[in-house]
């Protein structure tokens, strides 16, 4: 028994999810299109239409299959979800004169989806559209200063709509709403991590079966906790740990001194030089990550020819590499993953993703689990093309080396003053320019290292972190003086979105 949500290209439906689960119900996301069927198949108690960037009256704006709607089960309607429903009912949805978007307040709020809950109630809007007409039988239950119809419902209480987002933090109340909409559609509640580890288990059994599984190591938390899941799943794999000479200070000896001891069958492979040739003169961003994703594909291959055959190529991909590589078939891209589009189409390998619908959070819960060792389970993220997208520019192993240093800084800076855990993720970036200075009594041109610190639940948004101006200083005198080349360093203030967390 399920809670499925149709997807209609939000780049928030699957924080619909993770917020469902955090509530300890199982969810299952669906095209927004799924014919009944497809929908049927996942026993669903209840259903959530997600937003989009489409507008209903659009001709080409997707549209749920009709016949789930005569289901008979409780549906919340999010944004476009909800614009979905007047129309479908027979209201009437227009464009507005502005968009509505930011922080608002809901100056009325009555019926279950907001028991316990007293306005005003600060909400999240983002739309252009809204609902100008009602539906026959239904009722405008919530309302701001500028919009009468903030959320509906029908008059038997089954079909409920908001036109704010409830899954997101801005709208500080949004949890006590979906777990009122779960109380009234009479959704089981029994979704913990343990149940996430058990139905992987079986997943992984199914599809692997006897066959054999080739396991792309980075020693973040991700893949290592896939190659605890494989092992625990009892496949036969071999994980491999590519040392691309893209990677931190230190890092290849962690891993392997760390994954070896929990017995995972790991093989190291020397492939510095390979990368660094095939970046050489690359400056664009994506085609780094197009190079480098390749280049992990030739050389997991190669490996593939002399240990194999190998039926599947593993990865630790997460939603959001998913979602901003445009997972979902109505979503805008933002920037490709080189274990998401960088493969090419003719590769030799079934790829094999068990995190692929999963957050950080619930990989880390998963990985406390399997007895993955705190100091790799609580690692801050680190991208798949390593230091070639913190080195903005050309990449060089002069470069990567004066990176490694300051960052390597950055982070004794932040385990020193206790900070490391404050944030999420933290990283030094090598700026293609160099700043004047003085070193002595002499002028002296030095790179710029930029750092940056952000603060997430989900990484889909983030916030700059607020770091103790003292850290800052203490990182910035230990750089400039430990690492010669580097002349000046700089933080950065910039949250998610507009920015990304990486630089590129």
């Amino acid at each position: 028994m399920s809670l499925v949500i149709l997807d209609f290209g939000s780049q928030y439906t699957r924080l619909i999810a993770r917020r469902v689960r955090e509530l300890r119900a199982y969810s299952v996301i669906l095209p927004g299109t799924a014919p009944l069927e497809r929908v049927l198949a996942e026993k669903p108690q209840a259903l959530i239409l997600s937003g989009g960037p489409s507008s209903v009256f659009d001709p080409q704006a997707p549209r749920p299959d009709p016949r789930v709607l005569e289901l008979g089960l409780p549906v919340l309607g999010i944004c476009y979800g909800m614009q979905y429903l007047a129309q479908h009912f027979g209201g009437r949805v227009e464009r507005g004169g502005r968009r509505e978007y930011g922080k608002a307040l809901l100056l009325e709020a009555k019926g279950p989806l907001f028991r316990g809950l007293t306005p005003p109630l600060q909400v999240w809007m983002s739309h252009s559209d809204y609902v100008a007409e009602l539906p026959p039988g239904f009722t405008s239950v919530a309302r701001t200063e500028e919009n009468p119809v903030a959320a509906l419902m029908s008059e038997d209480g089954r079909y409920l709509g908001v036109q704010f987002h409830p899954e997101v933090r801005h709208t500080p109340e949004g949890m006590a709403m979906l777990e009122n909409f779960l109380e009234l559609a009479g959704v089981r509640r029994d979704w913990t991590p343990e149940h996430t580890l058990e139905r992987l288990v079986q997943e992984v059994r199914a599809r692997v079966g006897k066959d054999r599984v080739l396991l792309a190591v980075s020693g973040g938390v991700d893949s290592s906790t896939l190659a605890l899941l494989l092992a625990k799943s009892g496949v036969d794999h071999l994980a491999v740990f590519v040392d691309h000479g893209l990677l931190r200070q230190g890092e290849r000896e962690g891993v392997e001194g760390a994954l070896r001891a929990l017995g995972v069958n790991l093989r190291v492979v020397e492939a510095k030089e390979r990368f660094l040739k095939a970046l050489k003169g690359v400056e664009d961003p994506e085609e780094k990550r197009r190079i480098i994703g390749r280049t992990f594909v030739e050389v997991f291959e190669e490996v593939a020819r002399k240990e194999g055959p190998f039926r599947f190529l593993a990865q630790g991909t997460l939603y959001p590499d998913v979602i901003e590589s445009a997972g979902s078939e109505h979503a805008a891209k933002i920037k490709s993953h080189h274990n998401v589009g960088g493969l090419p189409e003719d590769l030799s390998f079934e790829l094999l993703e068990p995190f692929r619908t999963l957050f950080k959070d619930e990989v880390r819960a998963l990985a406390l689990l399997l007895g993955l060792p705190e100091p790799l389970r609580l690692r801050h993220p680190f991208p798949g093309p390593g230091l070639a997208v913190r080195v903005l520019g050309e990449v060089t192993e002069e470069k990567l080396s004066i990176l490694r240093q300051a960052d390597a800084i950055f982070t004794e800076v932040l385990w020193e003053e206790g900070l490391y855990h404050q944030v999420d993720q933290a990283l030094a970036v090598l700026l293609p320019v160099r700043s004047v200075g003085v070193v002595g009594d002499e002028r002296h041109y030095g790179y710029v290292v930029a750092l940056r610190a952000v603060t997430t639940e989900d990484f889909m948004t983030a916030d700059w972190a607020r770091l103790p101006l003292e850290a800052l200083d203490k990182a910035a005198r230990r750089i400039t003086r430990e690492v010669p080349e580097v002349g000046r360093v700089v933080y950065d203030l910039t949250s998610k979105p507009p920015a990304t967390i990486e630089w590129e």
